[in-house]
C-alpha cells in the first residue's frame, strides 16, 4: 500500500523521484496536514539494501508472533498481503469495501479506526471523501474565505474522480488520491498513490448519495450522532486545525451544515446495512461489523502454490522464453556456483559474471529504432536507439537484489525499484511485504529480476505489482540466473506477453519446491547466511 514520496514528522523523506509503496496496516487520505499519517506508528521507511556481512534472515509468521523486519537501526512491523490473483494471473477477489455515512463531525473516522484495529488484517486502506472536494474557481474561493460557499452540497464534490478512484482501488490497482487543503481551499499538488488494499474503509458525509457510488460498497454503515455533539465536534476541529473563527464556523453551521444534513444525508439512513448510533462506542455494532468483514475475506481465500505445481506438465517450452547459449565459458561459471563446495568469494565472483552476460544478453530483447549520427570524421552513421522512455529495473528481494549491480554498470542512470516477497510458513503462499517502484513506471521497459525461479509464485505476484501499476505486460521482461521449467510454464501461461530470460533451465522440482539439480539457497550462499534446516527455500534465492 502506498504513498507517493511521503513521511512521517522526523523521519528522512523518499528518494526524490520514486513511490513509496508500504505494505502495511493502513493507508489514510484523509485531506490537510494529517494526510497518510494514519500509517500504524510502528510503520517506517525500509532501507533493504543488503551488505556482504552475515545477517539474520527474516521471515513471515504467524499472528502470535508479529513479524518482522529488522535494519541496523530499526525493527518494522509489517504483514503480507496473500496473492490476490490466480494462477491465470487475473484478479480474483476485489477489495471489500465498507461505505461509512454520517453528518459532519459523526465520528466516521472514529468508527473507522476501530474497524481497523479490530480487523487485524493487512493492507487497509482509508479513504476520505474530503480529498474529491472540487477546485473552487477564484470567485468560489472568495465566497469560502467569508465561509459562504456550501462545502456539504454535493456539487462540492468531484463524484466523476471518486468514483473512478474507488472502482480501481476496489479493482487492485494502484491510484492516485488528491489532497485537500482547507485552509486555502485548494488541493495541494502533491497526490497520494494508494496500492495492495485488501479492505477499503471509505468515509464521507455522502458517501451514499450518489447511485454509481453505492454499487461499489459491499457493506454501508451509517454513523449516527446527536446534532448538538456534532456541532461541538465540528467547532473544536475546525478552530483547532483549521484554523477558522467560532462565529464563522456557527454561521456556515446553520447556513450550509445542518439543512444539508436534513436535506442530502439524514435520507440516505434507508440504504445503510447497519446503523451505528453512539459511533465509536457502540461495540456490538462494530464487533458485527468484523465479524461479516472476516467471514467475507474468508471465502476470498486461494492457494495458488499448489495450483501452480500441478499445472503446466509435459508442456513444451514457450517461445518467450530464451535461455543464455551454454557456451563452455557459461557451463564452466555453472558448474562453479552450483558445486556446494565452492566458498562464497567465488560463488559471488562467478555469479556477477553470469549476470552481466544475462544482462547483456537481455539487453538486446528490447526495441530499437534507427537513428542517423555525425561521426568526427564528418560523415553519417546509421545506429540503433531505445525505442521507448527508458529502461527501469525491479528486484525481487532480497536475491533478485544481487543483480542491481551487473544493470547499473550496463545501463547507466537507470531507475530502481523494490518488491519483497516471502512465503508464509502457515499458508505456504507467497506475501507482497513492501513494494517501492519508481514514479511513472507504467511508461517504462521494466527489467524484473530475481536469482532463482521454482515454481513461479514470487515471479506471478510481481509481475501482478507491475500490471496493477499499469505497466504493458509486453514491456516486463523476467530474468533469473536459473530456473525451473515449472517456473517458466506458471509465468508463460499468466503472462504470455512477458519476456522470460535465463541462463539455464533446469527441469524438475522436488516436493519442496526446490529446482533439481538446482543451485541451493541462493540468497544464503551469496549473503553468507544460513537457512534452519526446515526453513523452506522458496521465500529467497531458491524461490516460489
Amino acid at each position: 500500500m502506498a504513498t507517493s514520496s511521503d513521511s512521517k514528522p522526523g523521519e528522512k523523506p523518499v528518494d526524490e523521484g520514486l513511490e513509496a509503496d508500504r505494505s502495511l496496516l493502513r493507508f489514510d487520505s484523509g485531506s490537510g496536514d494529517d494526510s497518510f499519517n494514519g500509517l500504524s506508528s510502528r510503520v517506517s521507511h525500509c532501507p533493504l539494501t543488503p551488505s556482504l556481512s552475515p545477517r539474520k534472515r527474516t521471515t513471515s509468521q504467524s499472528k502470535t508472533e508479529p513479524p518482522l523486519l529488522r535494519t541496523n537501526k530499526r525493527t518494522i512491523y509489517t504483514a503480507g498481503r496473500p496473492p490476490w490473483y490466480n494462477v491465470t494471473g487475473t484478479t480474483f477477489k476485489e477489495a471489500f469495501v465498507i461505505g461509512l455515512c454520517g453528518g459532519s463531525a459523526s465520528g466516521k473516522t472514529t468508527v473507522a479506526n476501530k474497524i481497523i484495529e479490530a480487523l487485524d488484517v493487512p493492507w487497509v486502506v482509508l479513504l476520505s471523501m474530503d480529498s474529491f472536494y472540487k477546485v473552487l474557481n477564484k470567485e468560489e474561493q472568495d465566497l469560502a474565505a467569508k465561509n459562504e460557499y456550501n462545502f456539504d452540497h454535493p456539487d462540492a464534490f468531484d463524484f466523476e474522480l471518486l468514483v473512478t478512484v474507488l472502482r480501481k482501488l476496489k479493482k487492485g490497482k494502484s491510484i492516485k488520491v488528491p489532497v485537500y487543503d482547507f485552509t486555502s481551499h485548494s488541493r495541494r499538488k502533491e497526490w497520494k498513490t494508494v496500492y495492495g488494499a485488501n479492505v477499503v474503509i471509505f468515509e464521507g458525509i455522502l458517501a451514499f448519495a450518489n447511485k454509481e457510488l453505492l454499487k461499489l460498497l459491499d457493506m454501508k454503515v451509517f454513523v449516527e450522532t446527536d446534532s448538538d455533539i456534532r456541532l461541538i465536534r465540528r467547532l473544536k476541529r475546525d478552530v483547532s486545525q483549521r484554523g477558522r473563527d467560532i462565529n464563522g464556523i456557527i454561521k456556515q453551521y446553520n447556513k450550509f451544515v445542518k439543512p444539508a444534513f436534513e436535506q442530502y444525508i439524514e435520507p440516505t439512513v434507508q440504504v445503510a446495512d447497519i446503523v451505528v448510533p453512539k459511533g465509536g462506542e457502540n461495540f456490538v455494532a462494530l464487533d458485527l461489523i468484523v465479524q461479516h468483514v472476516h467471514s467475507q475475506l474468508e471465502k476470498r481465500e486461494i492457494n495458488v502454490r499448489s495450483a501452480l505445481a500441478s499445472a503446466h506438465q509435459g508442456q513444451p517450452l514457450p517461445k518467450t522464453l530464451s535461455v543464455m547459449e551454454s557456451t563452455p565459458q557459461v557451463r564452466g561459471m555453472h558448474t562453479i556456483i552450483r558445486n556446494k563446495e565452492t566458498n562464497r568469494d567465488e560463488f559471488i565472483f562467478y555469479s556477477k559474471r553470469l549476470m552481466r552476460l544475462l544482462i547483456e544478453h537481455a539487453l538486446s530483447f528490447l526495441p530499437l529504432k534507427p537513428v542517423f549520427v555525425e561521426t568526427p570524421q564528418g560523415t553519417t552513421y546509421e545506429g540503433k536507439r531505445l525505442s521507448g522512455k527508458r529502461i527501469t529495473g525491479v528486484s525481487i528481494l532480497r536475491a533478485g537484489e544481487t543483480m542491481e549491480q551487473a544493470l547499473t554498470a550496463v545501463c547507466k542512470d537507470i531507475r530502481l525499484g523494490k518488491i519483497l516477497i516471502q512465503t508464509n510458513h502457515d499458508t505456504g503462499e507467497p506475501e507482497l511485504h513492501y513494494l517501492r517502484l519508481p514514479r511513472d513506471i507504467s511508461e517504462d521497459y521494466v527489467i524484473l529480476m530475481d536469482s532463482t525461479v521454482s515454481t513461479g509464485a514470487a515471479a506471478l505476484m510481481a509481475i501482478r505489482v507491475l500490471l496493477d501499476h499499469d505497466v504493458a505486460e509486453d514491456k516486463i521482461f523476467l530474468l533469473s540466473l536459473l530456473m525451473a521449467e515449472m517456473g517458466v510454464h506458471s509465468v508463460a501461461y499468466a503472462f504470455p506477453k512477458v519476456r522470460i530470460i535465463s541462463t539455464a533451465v533446469d527441469k524438475e522440482v522436488n516436493e519442496q519446491f526446490h529446482i533439481i539439480p538446482g543451485i541451493g539457497n541462493f540468497g544464503d550462499r551469496y549473503f553468507g547466511t544460513d537457512a534452519p534446516s526446515d526453513w523452506c527455500e522458496s521465500d529467497e534465492g531458491m524461490d516460489l
